[in-house]
């Protein structure tokens, strides 16, 4: 029969912790939070092999969900809250808003989710669906938000926690002092970036030297777990050495303009964006999802 995965079990269990009890007139109860529906539940991402029809759409539309269909459901339905905490009311309208503007800026916690069905205002009823079939949902989701993940990430146990921890330390319920792992992806691109015209490029030597713990700038460096406070002595170093490199006079500036331009694709600017920026654009988004 149709069960409830380990990694979906562990994304109620983070939603309960810090939103059922949680300061407000209204918290998540754990009954608002379901994985498998109910006994006549028949096709969709809340049903597993047992429970699938024929054409089902949430196994033939997507190569990820035939190879991912086992047992397992692949949906988690969240109800309403209303919450407060960093000085403001946090409701089950804009936490669904902004998990859809994570999906829309391609964050990279959210690349397993197919759909959200869901209400930005408590009346409409809306649908993200990331393959682009779909753009409605029934009445229901006026009242609760609807996650699909794709089949092949239940089926690997792939952690889904990380987009919905995301979203309780935006609003103040969770401490998260250390870097994410989209932030070390960050420097990791950043570090790839500044180096593509290493032995031309002053910066990406200074780069170099800072990762390898050579640069006297940073002492230690190697012995530095890289927070914030070591991603700011990094940025020290570079602004010294752009400043070195403004001061230089280049014979070949065409060829150097033409290099730097090659790199700045799409891809490499949307990935060089600190993840304090990436916030703001998804809550940008969000804004503009809700007017």
């Amino acid at each position: 029969m149709t069960r409830a995965p380990a990694n979906l079990l562990a994304v109620r269990s983070l939603l309960l912790t810090h939103l059922d009890n949680a300061p407000g007139p209204d918290d998540l109860d754990p009954g608002e939070v379901g994985i498998v529906g109910d006994s006549a539940h028949r096709g969709g991402y809340h049903c597993g092999s047992d429970r699938v029809v024929p054409n089902d759409y949430s196994v033939v539309e997507s190569p990820r969900d035939r190879a991912g269909l086992t047992l397992d459901a692949a949906a988690l339905d969240v109800g309403q809250f209303d919450v407060r905490s960093g000085g403001r009311s946090n409701t089950l309208p804009s936490f669904s808003v902004w998990c859809v503007a994570q999906c829309v800026a391609n964050a990279a916690d959210t690349r397993d989710i197919r759909e959200i069905i869901y209400s930005p205002d408590g009346s409409t009823v809306k649908r993200w669906d990331r393959l682009g079939k779909r753009t409605t949902g029934d009445s229901s989701h006026r009242w609760h938000t609807h996650f699909s993940f794709f089949r092949d990430a239940i089926k690997a146990g792939r952690d889904q926690r990380p987009l919905f921890r995301r979203y309780l330390s935006s609003i103040g319920l969770v401490e998260d002092d250390d870097m994410t792992p989209e932030e070390h992806n960050w420097l990791a691109t950043v570090h790839k970036n500044l180096t593509v015209l290493d032995g031309r490029n002053p910066v990406g030597q200074i780069y170099t030297r800072m990762a390898m713990g050579e640069d006297a700038t940073v002492p230690n460096f190697t012995s530095v777990h890289p927070t914030l406070e070591s991603l700011g002595a990094q940025i020290s170093a570079l602004q010294t050495a752009l400043t070195a490199l403004s001061n230089r006079d280049f014979t070949d500036e065409p060829a150097i303009v033409q290099g730097v331009l090659a790199s700045l694709t799409p891809e490499k600017i949307a990935a060089a964006i600190p993840p304090t920026m990436a916030k703001q654009v998804a809550d940008e988004l969000a804004r503009r999802l809700v007017a």
